[in-house]
């Protein structure tokens, strides 16, 4: 642990800071994707790990079959390294946001494969893939619930924006709602990732949201002043969601419309399981859905367009999600991307407002 090493031996008092480890560690994780980027492209092309395309999706997404998909590896990569040179790695916090990205990531990675190796975008059985995100989230929940029971860094209880006393116990029963928190982020995440750029710019959006409520949840006097829960421990939070948000940056470089690679679902199932583990381990599971406005959309699309065409035979939307909906009335896809992108910037903007909004 880089942060162990210089700020135990050296006695510089900044390196303690976590505002400089939160930095160092965002810089780090761009500069691994920037750099890393080029390599794990011509491997990915040596291997033959290219996108397939799903035959029913617009006709301008046909020349994008071949492009090297499971670039989520090299975010996954960038998370993780900075995370362990520069956060405190003796706190538990840290640990849960990892192992639980890290289990999302690896579903989605034996999803991927399938794809690849089949030639088809169909990977896992939906139901194989849905039980997998189950158990990992329920391993989750039952960690969380364990740290609140057995020690004094957690608790069980939900905290509702702009309710300041609010905030009903859920017990045991918190491991059925880490569940749906868990389950939801990550297909949502996966949903949005359908266009150059779009799933990690928002995304990207959201981290650095989530980045700015780790440190103020970890920061007694801005935590008591905004009427939030305080837990000192979740400060070390702030470094995971800096590593989150340069590593997304770094991503985007090679992800930009025309995108040079793809996410694919090693990247979108990680990075929606970190999103939803960061947001119970600080206790804004309730903020999520604002913070993460775009995510929610997307899938409520997907949900409404297989309601109506079950129900009444009808669709709502061109097609299913949100993103290519709009691609199909005419709008060009960089436009898609900037619009979505924008609306991204204002729910996050919104969800630090409900902070004060008590």
């Amino acid at each position: 642990m880089l942060y162990y090493l210089l700020h135990e031996y050296s006695g510089i008092y900044l390196l303690g800071q976590i505002t400089f480890r939160t930095a160092a560690a965002s810089l780090t994780a761009f500069a691994l994707s920037v750099l890393l980027g080029p390599w794990l492209i011509r491997r990915l092309r040596a291997f033959q790990v290219g996108q397939v395309i799903r035959s029913d999706g617009p006709a301008t997404h046909k020349p994008k079959a071949g492009t090297p998909t499971m670039g989520g590896l090299l975010i996954l990569a960038a998370v993780f390294i900075p995370t362990l040179l520069w956060a405190n790695l003796s706190n538990p916090h840290i640990w849960v946001a990892v192992i639980a990205t890290a289990s999302f990531g690896a579903i989605g990675f034996v999803d991927d494969y399938l794809k690849i190796t089949r030639h088809t975008h169909h990977g896992l059985f939906a139901r194989y893939k849905f039980a997998s995100q189950i158990v990992v989230a329920i391993g989750v929940g039952i960690a969380l619930v364990y740290m609140s029971h057995w020690s004094q860094l957690y608790n069980t209880q939900l905290y509702f924006p702009f309710f300041k006393q609010l905030h009903p116990d859920l017990g045991w029963w918190y491991v059925a709602f880490a569940v749906l928190v868990l389950v939801a982020t990550t297909n949502t995440v996966n949903l949005t990732d359908g266009l150059d750029g779009l799933a990690i710019s928002t995304f990207a959006v959201s981290a650095a949201a989530f980045t700015a409520l780790a440190y103020v949840t970890g920061h007694a006097a801005i935590a008591n002043f905004l009427l939030i829960p305080h837990f000192e421990f979740t400060s070390e939070l702030t470094i995971f969601c800096g590593s989150l948000v340069g590593a997304s940056l770094g991503f985007l470089w090679w992800n930009a419309h025309p995108a040079d690679v793809f996410m694919g679902d090693v990247g979108s199932l990680g990075l929606g399981g970190a999103l939803g583990s960061v947001a119970l381990l600080i206790k804004q599971e309730l903020l999520l859905p604002i913070v993460g406005g775009v995510f929610v959309l997307e899938g409520l699309s997907v949900i409404a367009q297989v309601a109506s065409f079950k129900l009444t035979g009808k669709r709502v939307l061109r097609m299913a999600p949100l993103h290519h909906h709009f691609e199909l009335i005419g709008w060009p896809e960089p436009k898609v991307i900037t619009r979505f992108l924008i609306l991204a910037i204002l729910f996050a903007l919104f969800s630090l407002t409900t902070l004060k909004l008590r």
